[in-house]
């Protein structure tokens, strides 16, 4: 019991210091963090990602690290590769095969255990359905937000951040899933994916 006596005291003292200093909060981080709503449970289109989104993963682009610039891929080892990426929760598979949607095989549980479907997955987490600006898919390759990986888009009218941007900004209607037909409204006639 009287070991345990000086431990107590020593907290209490400690506690006191904190006080004294201005509270407890020496970082000086908001005493409550606001995280975006997202209620509404609806999804992105796979059929917009997979042939409009994905494709930028493994483009060669360039990268602006502290003045250096460089090129490199988002899918690339070191970056978000899911094998040897360092780059956080969004993880990517590069060599993810498209998933032919027209084939009645591919149903949604096949669909879902595809490597596309895993990017895709790993994408929309790192999204606020709807809200492009709030979302770090968006905001870490702008600098809005850390990134370790550089400066990836300059700003919003990059052409690979408008589509992005586009993908984000427009969820499948309420009560519809991932692969809903709604997404094919995202494209041309010829296929071509919009960006606005």
């Amino acid at each position: 019991m009287t070991k345990k006596r000086p431990a107590a005291i020593a907290a209490l003292a400690a506690a006191a210091l904190l006080a004294s200093c201005g509270g407890g909060n020496p970082l000086s981080n908001p005493d409550s963090i606001q995280n975006p709503g997202q209620t509404t449970g609806q999804k992105l289109s796979f059929i917009y990602f997979q042939k409009c989104v994905n494709p930028i993963y493994s483009l060669r682009l360039q990268v602006n690290q502290n003045g250096v610039t460089t090129t490199n891929t988002c899918a690339s080892g070191g970056c978000h590769d899911t094998n040897t990426g360092t780059g956080g929760a969004l993880r990517l598979i590069g060599s993810a095969p498209m998933v032919d949607l027209s084939n009645p095989a591919n149903t949604p549980e096949v669909v879902r255990a595809s490597d596309m479907y895993k990017n895709f997955y790993s994408s929309q987490g790192a999204t606020v359905i709807g809200a492009p600006g709030e979302s770090r898919l968006l905001e870490k390759p702008m600098l809005q937000v850390l990134h370790g990986g550089g400066q990836i888009f300059f700003d919003a009218n990059d052409p690979n951040a408008k589509r992005i941007s586009f993908w984000i900004s427009r969820p499948m209607p309420q009560g519809q899933d991932e692969f809903s037909i709604a997404g094919n409204s995202m494209l041309t006639s010829t296929g071509d994916c919009l960006d606005q």
